[in-house]
């Protein structure tokens, strides 16, 4: 894992990591927390709301290190950024905090679109602040916008079809380990269907997609592996401030505004700190 090796750490020489997957489950979560818990792992890593709170139910005691896309004081995993108490810390992507910026960057590229949708899986537990923040911003700007709602692989043709295809003049991604775990399949649809949409991360952005605005999430799983590598080496969570982000990219890929028969403009193209031709 990136940064365990800047504490001297190295997986298979002298550092074991197990890893478990949900495979899209939430409810499997605890179980598998609590089968890390039973195994005296020496630190447990959590990636999004969900994971970090199955990991907090089952211990008081062992590490944890989380990377989340929202704010950890908010969401009940720590009292303090600046010092978390407890034993959790970690990185925050603040992903929530964000997301009306990314509403009014497409409704920008795309100011005829009398409805954007938002394609949110209702089972994540954090779906009911993504669509307060976007209920906010959406009346701030006059904005219609319309919950599409998606939490099975399987059913992302179908809604796309029915509810993103003949309704949404745009269409924005919240970030979800689901829909994030899609990317090929979301960005086929998107283009199958000519929807402009705006993702989380700008690896969809590398991958075809037309826009994304937030952090590089790469640097966040990077400071996961240090703090992990730390608190191995004697830190306590409690001493590990959590790390915010303190740039957020935007990434515009040229080449799929001009399939899409969108103009981008010079100045929304001089802010852009990627731009993918």
């Amino acid at each position: 894992m990136e940064g365990l090796d800047e504490t001297g750490f190295v997986e298979g020489r002298n550092v074991t990591i197990e890893y478990r997957w949900a495979d899209d489950d939430y409810g499997r979560l605890p179980d598998l927390a609590a089968n890390l818990v039973r195994r005296r792992a020496d630190v447990i890593l959590a990636s999004a709301v969900s994971a970090t709170r199955a990991a907090q139910a089952a211990t008081a005691t062992v590490p944890i290190v989380f990377v989340v896309g929202g704010d950890p004081v908010r969401e009940g995993l720590v009292t303090h950024l600046n010092r978390p108490e407890g034993n959790l810390t970690g990185a925050t992507a603040f992903f929530g905090e964000v997301t009306g910026k990314r509403l009014q960057l497409l409704r920008q590229i795309v100011p005829g679109a009398s409805v954007i949708g938002v394609l949110v899986n209702p089972n994540n537990p954090n779906v009911e602040f993504r669509v307060r923040d976007l209920d906010e911003a959406a009346r701030s700007m006059g904005q219609p916008i319309q919950i599409i709602e998606a939490n099975t692989e399987s059913n992302l043709d179908a809604i796309f079809a029915a509810h993103v295809q003949p309704h949404a003049g745009a269409l924005l991604v919240v970030d979800d380990p689901l829909l994030g775990g899609r990317s090929e399949q979301l960005l086929a649809l998107a283009a199958r269907y000519a929807v402009p949409t705006v993702y989380p991360d700008r690896d969809f952005v590398a991958a075809g997609g037309l826009m994304s605005y937030g952090i590089r999430l790469a640097d966040a799983y990077y400071q996961m592996g240090v703090y992990a590598g730390r608190i191995l080496r004697g830190a306590k969570p409690a001493d590990l401030p959590v790390v915010q982000p303190t740039k957020l990219d935007l990434a515009i890929n040229l080449k799929t505004a001009k399939a899409l028969g969108l103009t981008i403009s010079e100045t929304l193209l001089a802010t852009a700190d990627e731009v993918i031709q």
